[in-house]
Protein backbone atom coordinates (compact mmCIF):
# COMPACT_ATOMS: atom_id res chain seq x y z
CA UNK A 1 0.00 0.00 0.00
CA UNK A 2 1.29 3.32 -1.06
CA UNK A 3 2.40 5.80 1.49
CA UNK A 4 -0.61 8.52 2.63
CA UNK A 5 0.60 12.21 2.62
CA UNK A 6 -0.98 15.44 4.14
CA UNK A 7 -3.81 15.98 1.70
CA UNK A 8 -5.54 19.36 3.86
CA UNK A 9 -4.62 21.75 2.58
CA UNK A 10 -2.16 24.57 3.87
CA UNK A 11 -3.38 27.68 5.72
CA UNK A 12 -2.93 30.70 3.89
CA UNK A 13 -3.70 34.35 4.28
CA UNK A 14 -2.46 38.00 3.04
CA UNK A 15 -0.15 39.48 5.12
CA UNK A 16 0.13 43.09 3.96
CA UNK A 17 -0.24 45.30 1.19
CA UNK A 18 3.20 47.87 0.86
CA UNK A 19 4.16 50.68 -2.10
CA UNK A 20 7.89 51.69 -3.48
CA UNK A 21 9.25 52.94 -5.94
CA UNK A 22 12.82 51.63 -6.42
CA UNK A 23 14.06 50.87 -10.36
CA UNK A 24 10.54 49.46 -11.74
CA UNK A 25 9.05 47.88 -8.24
CA UNK A 26 5.42 49.17 -8.20
CA UNK A 27 3.82 47.71 -5.41
CA UNK A 28 4.06 44.36 -3.41
CA UNK A 29 1.35 42.09 -1.84
CA UNK A 30 1.99 39.42 0.37
CA UNK A 31 0.43 36.45 1.37
CA UNK A 32 1.72 33.19 3.79
CA UNK A 33 1.64 29.74 3.05
CA UNK A 34 2.57 26.95 5.21
CA UNK A 35 5.42 24.97 3.96
CA UNK A 36 4.70 26.43 -0.05
CA UNK A 37 7.43 24.95 -2.12
CA UNK A 38 6.71 25.93 -5.62
CA UNK A 39 4.74 29.29 -6.86
CA UNK A 40 3.73 29.73 -10.57
CA UNK A 41 1.25 31.95 -12.48
CA UNK A 42 -1.18 31.44 -15.19
CA UNK A 43 -3.08 34.85 -16.03
CA UNK A 44 -5.06 35.98 -12.92
CA UNK A 45 -4.43 32.61 -11.12
CA UNK A 46 -1.86 31.96 -8.77
CA UNK A 47 -1.04 28.01 -8.16
CA UNK A 48 1.32 27.13 -4.87
CA UNK A 49 2.59 23.77 -4.31
CA UNK A 50 4.02 22.71 -0.82
CA UNK A 51 5.89 20.14 1.05
CA UNK A 52 4.54 16.97 1.32
CA UNK A 53 1.09 17.68 -0.08
CA UNK A 54 -0.34 16.35 -2.69
CA UNK A 55 -3.22 19.70 -2.88
CA UNK A 56 -2.11 22.52 -5.24
CA UNK A 57 -3.47 25.80 -3.64
CA UNK A 58 -4.99 28.03 -6.36
CA UNK A 59 -5.81 32.00 -5.61
CA UNK A 60 -6.80 35.10 -7.51
CA UNK A 61 -4.11 37.84 -7.40
CA UNK A 62 -6.33 40.94 -8.01
CA UNK A 63 -9.05 40.00 -5.95
CA UNK A 64 -6.96 37.69 -3.71
CA UNK A 65 -10.40 35.79 -3.22
CA UNK A 66 -8.77 31.75 -2.51
CA UNK A 67 -9.73 29.22 -5.32
CA UNK A 68 -10.88 25.75 -5.35
CA UNK A 69 -7.62 23.74 -4.77
CA UNK A 70 -6.29 20.95 -7.10
CA UNK A 71 -5.86 17.46 -5.72
CA UNK A 72 -3.14 15.40 -8.13
CA UNK A 73 -3.35 11.53 -6.82
CA UNK A 74 -0.42 10.07 -6.03
CA UNK A 75 1.98 13.66 -5.91
CA UNK A 76 4.02 12.78 -3.67
CA UNK A 77 6.77 15.16 -2.75
CA UNK A 78 6.07 18.33 -5.10
CA UNK A 79 9.13 20.08 -5.38
CA UNK A 80 8.38 23.01 -8.08
CA UNK A 81 5.58 24.01 -10.60
CA UNK A 82 5.56 26.32 -13.57
CA UNK A 83 3.01 27.28 -16.13
CA UNK A 84 2.81 27.30 -19.76
CA UNK A 85 0.35 30.28 -21.37
CA UNK A 86 0.34 28.76 -24.38
CA UNK A 87 -1.47 25.26 -23.42
CA UNK A 88 -2.90 26.39 -19.90
CA UNK A 89 -1.21 23.77 -18.50
CA UNK A 90 0.69 23.12 -15.22
CA UNK A 91 3.68 21.17 -15.04
CA UNK A 92 5.22 19.57 -11.15
CA UNK A 93 8.37 18.17 -10.41
CA UNK A 94 7.72 14.94 -7.82
CA UNK A 95 10.83 15.44 -6.27
CA UNK A 96 13.83 13.11 -8.47
CA UNK A 97 10.62 10.27 -9.32
CA UNK A 98 8.48 12.20 -12.16
CA UNK A 99 6.36 15.18 -13.63
CA UNK A 100 3.16 15.93 -13.54
CA UNK A 101 0.89 17.62 -16.31
CA UNK A 102 -2.14 19.35 -14.80
CA UNK A 103 -5.02 21.46 -16.67
CA UNK A 104 -5.16 25.13 -15.36
CA UNK A 105 -8.91 23.65 -13.64
CA UNK A 106 -7.40 20.08 -12.48
CA UNK A 107 -10.01 18.67 -14.80
CA UNK A 108 -6.84 17.22 -16.62
CA UNK A 109 -3.86 14.99 -14.57
CA UNK A 110 -1.60 13.06 -16.37
CA UNK A 111 1.71 11.72 -15.22
CA UNK A 112 3.94 13.41 -17.54
CA UNK A 113 7.69 12.06 -17.49
CA UNK A 114 8.54 9.66 -15.18
CA UNK A 115 11.65 7.42 -14.28
CA UNK A 116 12.75 4.42 -15.65
CA UNK A 117 14.70 1.93 -13.47
CA UNK A 118 17.71 2.72 -15.54
CA UNK A 119 17.89 5.84 -15.47
CA UNK A 120 19.86 8.20 -13.80
CA UNK A 121 18.03 11.83 -14.35
CA UNK A 122 16.04 13.17 -11.39
CA UNK A 123 13.75 15.99 -11.67
CA UNK A 124 14.64 18.97 -9.49
CA UNK A 125 13.34 22.05 -10.71
CA UNK A 126 11.68 23.28 -14.10
CA UNK A 127 10.90 25.86 -16.19
CA UNK A 128 9.05 26.11 -19.61
CA UNK A 129 9.27 28.15 -22.46
CA UNK A 130 7.15 28.76 -25.53
CA UNK A 131 5.41 25.30 -25.14
CA UNK A 132 9.07 23.55 -24.42
CA UNK A 133 9.51 22.07 -20.56
CA UNK A 134 12.84 22.78 -19.05
CA UNK A 135 13.39 19.91 -16.35
CA UNK A 136 17.36 20.23 -14.40
CA UNK A 137 18.42 17.45 -13.05
CA UNK A 138 20.59 18.08 -9.54
CA UNK A 139 22.72 14.99 -9.42
CA UNK A 140 23.31 14.40 -12.69
CA UNK A 141 24.18 17.73 -13.98
CA UNK A 142 21.85 17.57 -17.18
CA UNK A 143 19.33 19.46 -18.66
CA UNK A 144 16.04 17.64 -20.22
CA UNK A 145 13.95 19.15 -22.92
CA UNK A 146 10.29 17.89 -23.85
CA UNK A 147 7.98 18.94 -26.18
CA UNK A 148 3.93 19.83 -25.41
CA UNK A 149 3.89 16.10 -26.19
CA UNK A 150 6.09 15.03 -23.61
CA UNK A 151 8.98 14.18 -25.98
CA UNK A 152 12.46 14.33 -25.05
CA UNK A 153 13.46 16.75 -27.38
CA UNK A 154 17.22 17.12 -26.22
CA UNK A 155 19.87 16.24 -22.57
CA UNK A 156 22.08 19.01 -22.49
CA UNK A 157 25.22 17.17 -20.50
CA UNK A 158 26.57 20.51 -18.06
CA UNK A 159 30.04 20.37 -17.65
CA UNK A 160 31.78 18.53 -14.91
CA UNK A 161 32.30 21.38 -12.34
CA UNK A 162 28.91 22.43 -11.85
CA UNK A 163 26.22 21.44 -9.80
CA UNK A 164 22.91 22.99 -11.25
CA UNK A 165 19.98 24.39 -9.16
CA UNK A 166 17.57 25.87 -12.06
CA UNK A 167 17.86 26.98 -15.76
CA UNK A 168 15.54 28.38 -18.11
CA UNK A 169 16.09 28.88 -21.93
CA UNK A 170 16.92 31.93 -23.57
CA UNK A 171 15.30 33.55 -26.08
CA UNK A 172 18.40 32.73 -28.58
CA UNK A 173 17.18 29.07 -27.30
CA UNK A 174 20.59 28.76 -25.29
CA UNK A 175 20.39 27.64 -21.62
CA UNK A 176 20.81 29.81 -18.64
CA UNK A 177 21.87 27.80 -15.53
CA UNK A 178 22.36 29.32 -11.96
CA UNK A 179 24.93 26.62 -10.20
CA UNK A 180 27.57 26.15 -7.74
CA UNK A 181 31.04 26.03 -9.11
CA UNK A 182 32.15 23.40 -6.62
CA UNK A 183 36.43 23.51 -7.65
CA UNK A 184 35.58 26.91 -6.55
CA UNK A 185 32.90 26.95 -4.26
CA UNK A 186 30.85 29.91 -5.79
CA UNK A 187 27.47 30.78 -7.07
CA UNK A 188 27.86 31.21 -10.52
CA UNK A 189 24.75 32.14 -13.86
CA UNK A 190 25.91 30.75 -16.96
CA UNK A 191 24.96 30.30 -20.77
CA UNK A 192 25.32 27.74 -22.58
CA UNK A 193 24.63 26.00 -25.79
CA UNK A 194 22.98 22.62 -26.21
CA UNK A 195 25.95 21.08 -26.15
CA UNK A 196 26.58 22.05 -22.65
CA UNK A 197 29.81 24.14 -23.79
CA UNK A 198 29.55 27.35 -21.62
CA UNK A 199 29.64 30.64 -23.79
CA UNK A 200 29.28 33.14 -20.65
CA UNK A 201 29.25 33.76 -17.17
CA UNK A 202 28.29 35.89 -14.46
CA UNK A 203 30.12 35.80 -11.36
CA UNK A 204 29.07 39.25 -9.37
CA UNK A 205 31.62 41.15 -10.84
CA UNK A 206 31.22 44.09 -8.56
CA UNK A 207 28.90 42.56 -6.25
CA UNK A 208 29.46 38.83 -5.25
CA UNK A 209 26.17 36.97 -5.16
CA UNK A 210 25.38 34.46 -2.37
CA UNK A 211 23.52 30.83 -3.30
CA UNK A 212 20.76 31.70 -6.29
CA UNK A 213 17.70 28.90 -6.05
CA UNK A 214 16.25 30.55 -9.19
CA UNK A 215 16.49 32.90 -11.98
CA UNK A 216 13.53 34.02 -14.48
CA UNK A 217 14.25 35.59 -17.98
CA UNK A 218 12.23 37.61 -20.13
CA UNK A 219 11.48 37.73 -24.16
CA UNK A 220 14.38 40.40 -24.30
CA UNK A 221 16.85 37.66 -22.42
CA UNK A 222 16.63 39.97 -19.31
CA UNK A 223 17.30 37.79 -16.18
CA UNK A 224 15.73 38.20 -12.65
CA UNK A 225 18.07 36.40 -10.35
CA UNK A 226 17.20 35.31 -6.72
CA UNK A 227 20.34 36.08 -4.75
CA UNK A 228 19.08 34.10 -1.19
CA UNK A 229 21.99 34.91 1.18
CA UNK A 230 22.39 38.47 0.33
CA UNK A 231 18.15 38.78 0.47
CA UNK A 232 17.97 40.71 -3.13
CA UNK A 233 16.54 40.18 -6.47
CA UNK A 234 19.08 40.71 -9.42
CA UNK A 235 18.54 41.62 -12.89
CA UNK A 236 20.89 41.15 -15.57
CA UNK A 237 21.16 41.80 -19.41
CA UNK A 238 21.38 39.13 -22.61
CA UNK A 239 24.68 39.01 -21.92
CA UNK A 240 24.63 38.59 -18.25
CA UNK A 241 25.94 41.75 -17.19
CA UNK A 242 24.35 43.44 -13.99
CA UNK A 243 21.69 45.83 -15.13
CA UNK A 244 20.61 46.69 -11.38
CA UNK A 245 19.98 45.85 -8.16
CA UNK A 246 15.71 45.44 -9.17
CA UNK A 247 14.64 44.59 -5.16
CA UNK A 248 16.61 44.97 -2.02
CA UNK A 249 16.72 43.49 0.85
CA UNK A 250 14.43 46.21 2.60
CA UNK A 251 11.79 45.60 0.11
CA UNK A 252 12.07 41.84 0.66
CA UNK A 253 11.70 42.87 4.30
CA UNK A 254 15.32 41.53 4.85
CA UNK A 255 13.74 38.16 4.10
CA UNK A 256 14.84 35.63 1.72
CA UNK A 257 14.20 34.60 -1.93
CA UNK A 258 13.84 30.85 -2.43
CA UNK A 259 11.63 31.05 -5.53
CA UNK A 260 10.93 33.53 -8.48
CA UNK A 261 8.01 33.53 -11.56
CA UNK A 262 8.12 36.26 -13.83
CA UNK A 263 4.85 36.93 -15.55
CA UNK A 264 5.42 39.61 -18.50
CA UNK A 265 2.24 40.34 -19.79
CA UNK A 266 1.43 42.12 -16.62
CA UNK A 267 5.45 42.75 -15.30
CA UNK A 268 4.31 41.26 -12.38
CA UNK A 269 6.95 38.74 -10.46
CA UNK A 270 6.17 36.38 -7.53
CA UNK A 271 8.96 36.04 -5.17
CA UNK A 272 9.23 33.04 -3.01
CA UNK A 273 10.39 33.39 0.34
CA UNK A 274 12.24 31.16 3.31
CA UNK A 275 9.86 31.80 5.82
CA UNK A 276 6.57 30.41 3.82
CA UNK A 277 5.52 33.58 2.34
CA UNK A 278 4.77 34.84 -1.29
CA UNK A 279 5.48 38.27 -2.60
CA UNK A 280 3.83 39.80 -5.83
CA UNK A 281 5.56 42.47 -6.88
CA UNK A 282 4.76 44.45 -9.82
CA UNK A 283 8.21 45.24 -12.03
CA UNK A 284 8.74 47.52 -14.84
CA UNK A 285 11.56 45.68 -17.13
CA UNK A 286 12.75 47.69 -20.02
Amino acid sequence: MSKTFNKAPPPIFFARTATGNTDGNVSCVVLCVAAHIGVAQLRDVVYIVCRRSSIILRFNVTTHQRLTDIGVKDLRKPWDIVACEQTSQLYVADWWKCVWRVSADGADIKLWWTKSSTDTFTPWSLSVTSTRLLVTSYDTKQLMQLDSLGVELRRVQLPDDMKPEHAVESPTTTFIVSHTNTPLKQHQISEVNVDGQVLRQFTGSRLSIGWTPRVAIDSHGNVFVADHRNRRILLLDAQLRLRRLIIDEHQLNNKQPLRLCYREPTGQLLVGFDDKKVAVFDVLCQ
